[in-house]
């Protein structure tokens, strides 16, 4: 095959949390006794980030990483001072681009106030706010620490850090949930100003306490009035839906997300995560990822066996791979992308294009890879005739 690499990211898991949520299957895990092992942690990502780099050697030497993300878990449990030595650390071992775009999630109910300008000063440019709701009885509901009136102060408390760049996570569809609050959880979300808004359904993800016990959710027809609702509102409030769950004020949609929609490669380290590296010497996109628990993980830093997995992404399995990120665009991928990301030839998805444009899910372009309205609608369908 032949592949191009594409820009490279580096993700960093951070695995601790207060108390895990009963919606959450993310590998995270509840503060329980005495504190995490922070410091510890941090020297266990240098490790892990070292072997890797080892290990996939000339497939990412010497390429720039354009964006960093710390995700969870909660990183915001993470002093300043310790995501400061590791930025620190990340520059000595990379080459890292001077308008990177770094995000910190946090926890409202975590952060204390003072803390942002010290996650500022250390290069975080980019903060992510877990706010899920701002109805209180939701927010109770869904097992978070934190009130609507403590979000909007740890927002506000950002902002006048001097963070210009902030997301704040939304869902609906909660349990009970009306039109009404969907639409004021939006509103209210709005009027703190971020540049960025994730708004997305909650689903009952397996192996987690709401599966084992659900609980009264609106149906497929009220939270689809929901979501349409709710995209208008944003859209006459300045932000542009780019991604089926993302939506952004001009400039400032999330490029490390991006960059995983659009099949790019991204270092993964920490407990649990997961990366993706295009080797082109040898023709092969490559996927590894680390075990999950944060003792096996700290049990062994560096060393083979912090990884839980490794294996090349097989050819067949490609285009759906690559389809399952880019169709999630609004405005899809310039059609070349896909040879250039996957190393194989148009003509091997050409029967599977020619249906999904049969039935009105993709656009009659042939510079361009998108879906129309309905295709947005069927989403999950329109992926699924990649499969081999």
């Amino acid at each position: 095959m032949s592949l191009i690499a594409p820009p490279l990211s580096l993700y960093v898991h951070m695995p601790w949390c207060v108390k895990k949520c009963p919606y959450c299957d993310f590998n995270s895990h509840g503060v329980k006794g005495e504190a995490p092992p922070y410091e510890t942690y941090v020297d266990a990502l240098f490790a892990d980030l070292d072997a890797d780099l080892r290990d996939f050697g000339a497939a990412v030497h010497g390429r720039p990483v354009h964006s960093i993300f710390f995700g969870g878990g909660t990183p915001s449990l993470f002093a300043p001072e310790l995501i400061d030595r590791f930025l620190e650390g990340v520059r000595e071992r990379l080459p890292l681009n001077a308008d990177a775009e770094i995000t910190l999630e946090t926890n409202p109910g975590t952060v204390e106030h003072g803390r942002f300008d010290g996650y500022l000063a250390a290069g975080v440019n980019r903060l992510s706010f877990g706010i899920q709701s701002f109805d209180d009885a939701k927010l109770r509901r869904l097992g978070r620490i934190h009130s609507a009136s403590e979000a909007e102060a740890a927002v506000k408390s950002a902002q006048d850090a001097g963070y210009a760049n902030i997301n704040l996570d939304l869902m609906y569809a909660l349990p009970e949930q009306t039109l009404e609050g969907a639409q004021d959880d939006v509103a209210r979300a709005i009027a703190l100003a971020p540049t960025h808004v994730s708004h997305y359904q909650l689903t009952l993800e397996p192996n987690t306490a709401f599966a084992a016990n659900p609980p009264p959710l609106p149906d497929d027809d009220h939270a689809w009035a929901m979501q349409e609702a709710c995209e208008q509102q944003l859209g006459a409030a300045g932000y542009r839906q780019y991604e089926v769950s993302a939506y952004a004020q001009e400039g400032r949609r999330c490029v490390h997300n991006l960059n995983y929609w659009r099949f790019g490669d991204y270092l993964g380290i920490g407990a649990g995560a997961h990366g993706k590296i295009t080797d082109v010497a040898n023709g092969e996109v490559l996927r590894r990822w680390k075990t999950r628990h944060p003792k096996a993980y700290l049990a062994a830093p560096g060393a083979a066996e912090r990884i839980g997995g490794s294996n090349p992404v097989a050819v067949d399995e490609l285009p759906f791979e690559y389809m399952l990120n880019a169709l999630r665009l609004i405005d899809g991928v310039p059609m070349a992308d896909f040879t250039e990301r996957t190393g194989l030839p148009l003509d091997r998805i050409a029967g599977a294009l020619a249906q999904a444009r049969q039935r009105g899910w993709l656009a009659e372009t042939t510079d361009r890879l998108h879906t129309t309205a309905l295709g947005q609608r069927f989403l999950n369908d329109v992926i699924s005739g990649f499969l081999d």
